[in-house]
């Protein structure tokens, strides 16, 4: 699995930048974790996603227009 880093800015493929605030266990099952990561745009929301589901790779044959290779890549702000 690819190593997401806390305090690190990705940006999504859809375009909008977040930066991860951390990665906590899922209370159903530790052995899952899960990204809490917020916008930088907006009201800068919170969100939550599965660390398996953040670090995946973008679904080519559902987002065929998608340039990334990862859901969220790393980026340099």
């Amino acid at each position: 699995m690819r190593s997401i880093k806390i305090g690190h800015v990705y940006q999504h493929f859809k375009g909008n930048k977040y930066i991860v605030v951390d990665i906590v266990n899922d209370s159903e099952d530790k052995n899952n974790k899960i990204v809490i990561y917020q916008a930088l745009y907006g009201e800068h929301e919170r969100w939550a996603r599965p660390l398996s589901m953040f670090a995946s790779e973008v679904d080519h044959d559902k987002y065929p227009e998608a340039k990334q290779r990862w859901r969220f890549q790393e980026i340099m702000l």
